[in-house]
């Protein structure tokens, strides 16, 4: 009986990050509150973030019309086009969830609503399974929670004040780095 070669190791094969892109709102109130919805990370028991309105971008669609979609979807309200201001953050965030890497870029745009349109919001439980908030630039830098993006207590007011250019928040990796903000 001839030998038996040596096992092999078995070969690991490198899995690349789903791409992802996104359409995000900075959705405030009429007293400059950012509204945002809360989400559990399954990987870490009692583990939250905040986040913004929006979400993905969809096979034929461009940024605005994902945008007004998931606003629909996440709020309830149905506002025209032309209420979305200018892009004005991008970021692009790394992330693992249970099931996949994600590499995402991220597109923000202001949208001030009145109080009756912030009256009539039906927040959809699904999207925030874990409530939703409206947040202050002041709440946003005393909390401990987790936001993100982070940094928006002193970014948001400069959006609100009518701040030039889009401003690029970094490449974040959120699984070792915190994400840390720009000066505006």
């Amino acid at each position: 009986m001839a030998p038996r070669p040596p096992a092999r190791a078995p070969r690991r094969t490198a899995v690349l990050p789903w791409r992802r892109t996104t359409s995000r709102l900075l959705l405030v109130d009429g007293r400059d509150r950012l509204l945002l919805l809360c989400a559990r990370d399954p990987r870490s028991r009692g583990a939250r973030w905040w986040f913004t309105v929006g979400g993905a971008v969809e096979k034929g669609e461009d940024h605005v019309q994902a945008a007004l979609r998931e606003l629909r979807e996440e709020t309830g309200l149905h506002l025209p086009a032309d209420r979305l201001g200018p892009v004005v953050w991008t970021r692009r965030a790394r992330f693992r969830t249970t099931w996949r890497r994600i590499d995402q870029h991220e597109e923000y745009r202001l949208l001030v609503i009145t109080d009756d349109e912030a009256a009539a919001l039906r927040i959809d439980p699904h999207e925030a399974r874990y409530g939703h908030r409206w947040w202050s630039a002041a709440d946003l830098a005393a909390t401990r929670e987790t936001v993100r993006p982070r940094g928006m207590d002193v970014l948001l007011p400069a959006v609100l004040a009518g701040g030039g250019a889009p401003l690029h928040l970094g490449d974040v990796d959120e699984g070792t780095e915190p994400d840390r903000a720009p000066s505006p």
